[in-house]
Order: C-alpha cells, then sequence, then structure tokens
C-alpha cells in the first residue's frame, strides 16, 4: 500500500471541470499558480527552480477518483465515438487518477509565510491537488520529431462574440480587458462535449472562470456570449 499526500494546490480561474481547456498553453492568456503546503511550503523547496523556464506538474484527478476507469475512453479529438486505450490516451478517468502538465514557470513568490510558484497557462481546475514537480529538461524531454497520433495537430480555434449586455457588464471590473482575453481563449476552444462540435446549437451553456459565470451560445463557427454574472 502507498500514500501520496499533496504537496500542493492550484490557484486557477478555472472553477469548474468545463471550463477547463484540454491541454496547457491553449489559453496563454490566463495565469495560475501552485501554492505549496505541508513540508513542502518553504523557499529551500523550490531553490534554484527559477533557472528552468518550464515545470512538470504531477497532479490528482481529484474529482474523478470516486468515478473508477475502464480499459478504453473516447478522446475529444475522436469526435467523442471512437474507443482507444486509456493509456492510449490523455483521458481524466485513470486507474490511479494522476496527470501531468508541462508549465511555464513565471517565478516564485512568498507572502506571509506562504510559498508560490506562479505559472503560466495551466489546464488544471481550481483546487487540483499537485502531488510533485519536476524542472523541464529541454534535451531529454523535448523530442522534435515525435509524432503526435490522433491528436497531432492543434484544435480549431472558434471566434468570439460578446452581446451589449455581456460587455456592459464586464465594463464594471476591474480586470476587464485581461478577463476578456481569458473568456475568448477559453470558449474559442469551444468546451462542449466532443460530439457537438462544428454544430450550432439553441442551448445556452454557462462556464465558471474568475468570480463570474459566463453565458454563451454557438452558432456554426461563432461562439456567443450572451451574458456574464458575478458570483
Amino acid at each position: 500500500m502507498y500514500t501520496i499526500e499533496p504537496i500542493g494546490f492550484i490557484e486557477s480561474p478555472y472553477k469548474e471541470k468545463f471550463a477547463v481547456p484540454r491541454q496547457p498553453r491553449l489559453v496563454p492568456s490566463a495565469r495560475a499558480r501552485v501554492k505549496l503546503s505541508g513540508a513542502a511550503n518553504c523557499l529551500e523547496s523550490v531553490r534554484e527552480i527559477e533557472q528552468f523556464s518550464h515545470v512538470w506538474l504531477l497532479f490528482l484527478f481529484d474529482q474523478n477518483l470516486q468515478a473508477g476507469w475502464k480499459p478504453t475512453v473516447r478522446p475529444p479529438r475522436l469526435g467523442g465515438n471512437d474507443r482507444v486505450g486509456v493509456f492510449a490516451s490523455r483521458a481524466t478517468f485513470r486507474p490511479n487518477g494522476i496527470g501531468m502538465s508541462a508549465i511555464e514557470l513565471k517565478g516564485v513568490t512568498q507572502e506571509k509565510g506562504q510559498t508560490y510558484l506562479e505559472l503560466g497557462s495551466v489546464d488544471l481546475v481550481d483546487g487540483t491537488p499537485i502531488i510533485d514537480i519536476k524542472p523541464y529538461i529541454p534535451y531529454s524531454d523535448s523530442i522534435p520529431d515525435a509524432l503526435g497520433g490522433f491528436a497531432a495537430e492543434e484544435p480549431e480555434v472558434l471566434e468570439v462574440n460578446f452581446s451589449q449586455q455581456a460587455q456592459n457588464k464586464l465594463a464594471q471590473h476591474p480586470q476587464a480587458r485581461h478577463i476578456i482575453q481569458v473568456i475568448k481563449e477559453v470558449l474559442g476552444q469551444d468546451p462542449r462535449p466532443a460530439y457537438k462540435k462544428g454544430k450550432s446549437d439553441t442551448k445556452e451553456y454557462a462556464v465558471n472562470l474568475f468570480d463570474l459565470n459566463v453565458k454563451f451560445t454557438v452558432e456554426a463557427l461563432f461562439i456567443n456570449v450572451t451574458d456574464i454574472e458575478r458570483f
């Protein structure tokens, strides 16, 4: 029997799984950080880490652990219809619920005894437990001629438009410019189920980002932000 204790937790703008991009760096304007905890919460544990531009984050899909797993999954990149082996995918339902992401490291900060790793674009929901952090080593971790299988190409990005009502409400937010850009990058990935990709939809969806509930509809290749409410 093995026991794994988190060494920190993610603080990100993604307040629910529906809002999270499917890979890191797809929403470059978003920022996040790791809040170190327990014995790892000290500057000594991250001494010299700022020599590296990127780090590997190993984390737990904690919201999925109770759901179990199956040997095959339906990746969104295959339209949610074709099955592949779980180990031929990055599915969130896995035998041990462990994921990893290569993330840009922006720096190290400390506030009132609390140590943080400041990060670039992540693909992790707010509160995700971090179980390890390792430096990204370019000469060994980057493989220029590697094959990407069914996920070789970057996903298509849709245009995002804001209704006048949404614009008026965003204008009152102190971080309006930054938040508008993050919303565009998140919704441009079309967070709907894979089988709805490329299809118009009369349903109104909503995602929780920052302190906002962002409502939207989809029309062909456009995302329309219909309304925005603050929590």
